[in-house]
């Protein structure tokens, strides 16, 4: 393989001056791969740009001032109508596996304006999102409505707060514009930062659509920029596979210990770097059940909440095979190489689910009854109907009077059972407690709360966002004032449908 150089500049890249003082640092190592891995495009401008959220922490974390991104010329580059400083729009071109079916893609209504090198020699995609129409728009607008982008800054920001690997939120920008979809809605662009957008459908399409220098070439650059020290291995590209495998396999365990489902686990947004991305028909689990699909287009379950690491694994699969003409020169050979790395997946995810699982039972050491123990409560709460994130806070601070559950001989059976097992360890009470508060959120997005955050805002209100923002941020605080967003919803008939929002 080639070794490459792009933690920071690589000789490709190019950066202004910074005239505009906004702190641009652009950066542009995406773009020496093969040009069939993205296309340069113009901008498309919008009438009447209104900033609606910055995220002024991650502003000052990029090393961008927030007072210049809160200006006219600022806010015109938030909205796709002006060029950063060193800015370079492109497109990428991925495929990917949706629902199953594979399929040419690509960002069809995004566009990578370059990579910023932040003050602390980070290197994180800055991404429009509904920036308008690429090559890639297969007959979209490539536009986006200002609900959808607003929820996906929500979600995408109280993920980052709960401790998950995740694509963050830089802002959201009113067009000015309508958008067409089965009703009006008003249109929005919001700018995502990423380590970086490579995907499992990124290595796909390259395998598809390009020769082996192609994906080589794809290939170094993903251990360059997320994998380094790989290219000091005898097999990097099986080496590759190995952290990709990983990471996705620490990111699948912590969604499953916080009951988040992703809705729509296809190829394409599954990230190399491990993060979390695409926050469209994503939602939290209230009452648990293995079984619970919020997407309204995932009508047979394939990503549902309890199939979510076997989708994992089999997504994780398509990246293997990808990967086979760099991982030997033999056939046979890469593919023995290739069946050895994804089978590393199951023993990888459980030994992460397993330690979410013992922290938030508050369980410092190890003990070959854990598994049953947490899964005998997770049938408990499934046979009972219990709210999954208040179990938990339920156990945390003795309130399992709340839980109605007390009664039951099934439950004082497990709790005992919970209570000795918390005896074969070193720990005060204290230190168990502290443990579980910190791995137990006191919030979450509850869905109903999230929804009437985005009907407000699209009523012109933004405040009940805001107060639903700051409580999303803090959330292992366990004060009172949570309380009120602590509250799943209240029974209803009809169930709860999330939407990709495209």
């Amino acid at each position: 393989m080639r070794n490459l150089t792009i933690s920071h500049m690589s000789k490709g890249d190019t950066m202004g001056q910074n005239i505009d003082n906004t702190g641009w640092q652009l950066a542009h190592s995406y773009a020496e791969l093969p040009t069939i891995f993205y296309s340069d495009i113009a901008l498309s401008p919008v009438s009447s740009p209104d900033l609606v959220v910055l995220n002024e922490s991650l502003a000052e974390d990029l090393g961008l001032d927030v007072n210049e991104l809160r200006k006219d010329e600022g806010i015109a580059v938030l909205a796709g109508n002006r060029t950063p400083e060193g800015g370079s729009p492109l497109a990428q071109a991925y495929a990917g596996h949706q629902f199953g079916h594979f399929t040419m893609l690509g960002d069809g209504r995004a566009m990578l304006i370059g990579e910023q090198l932040t003050p602390k020699g980070h290197r994180v995609d800055i991404q429009l999102k509904g920036s308008g129409r690429t090559p890639y728009s297969r007959g979209g607008d490539g536009r986006a409505a200002l609900g959808p982008m607003l929820r996906e800054y929500l979600i995408s920001e109280a993920m980052y707060a709960l401790g998950v690997p995740t694509n963050r939120s830089l802002s959201v920008v009113k067009t000015g514009e309508t958008v067409m979809r089965e009703t009006p809605l008003t249109g929005a662009v919001l700018t995502r930062v990423a380590s970086s957008h490579l995907r499992v459908g990124t290595f796909e399409y390259a395998a598809k659509w390009g020769d082996k220098q192609d994906l080589q070439a794809l290939a170094d650059y993903a251990i360059a920029r997320h994998f380094p020290q790989g290219q000091e291995t005898d097999h990097p590209y099986h080496f590759l596979l190995q952290q990709v495998i990983e990471q996705q396999a620490l990111l699948v365990a912590k969604w499953q210990s916080l009951g988040f489902i992703h809705g729509v686990m296809n190829t394409d947004n599954v990230t190399i770097s491990g993060e979390t991305i695409d926050y469209g028909p994503c939602a939290f689990m209230n009452t648990y059940d293995p079984d619970t699909v919020f997407s309204s287009i995932d009508v047979q379950g394939r990503y549902a909440y309890g199939n979510q690491p076997y989708i994992t694994g089999w997504n994780l699969a398509r990246l293997a095979e990808a990967l086979l003409p760099l991982l030997a020169d033999d056939e046979d050979k890469a593919v023995e190489m290739a069946q050895d790395a994804i089978s590393g997946f199951s023993d990888s995810y459980m030994s992460y689910w397993l330690e979410n699982m013992r922290a938030k039972l508050g369980l410092f050491n190890e003990e070959e009854e854990d598994e049953a123990l947490i899964k005998d409560l997770l049938s408990l709460m499934k046979t009972y109907e219990m709210d999954y994130t208040n179990t938990f806070i339920a156990l945390i601070f003795g309130e399992c009077r709340q839980l109605v559950l007390p009664d039951k001989p099934d439950f004082k059976h497990w709790y005992s059972r919970w209570q000795e097992r918390l005896k074969k360890q070193d720990a005060s009470d204290e230190e168990v407690r502290d443990l579980m508060k910190k791995s137990n959120p006191a919030v979450i997005p509850r869905n109903h709360h999230v929804e009437a955050a985005l009907e407000a805002a699209e009523q012109q209100d933004f405040s009940v966002m805001n107060q639903l923002l700051d409580v999303l941020l803090k959330p292992y605080d366990h004060e009172r004032d949570q309380d009120t967003y602590a509250s799943p919803p209240e029974p209803s008939n009809t169930p709860y449908r999330t939407f990709c929002g495209t």
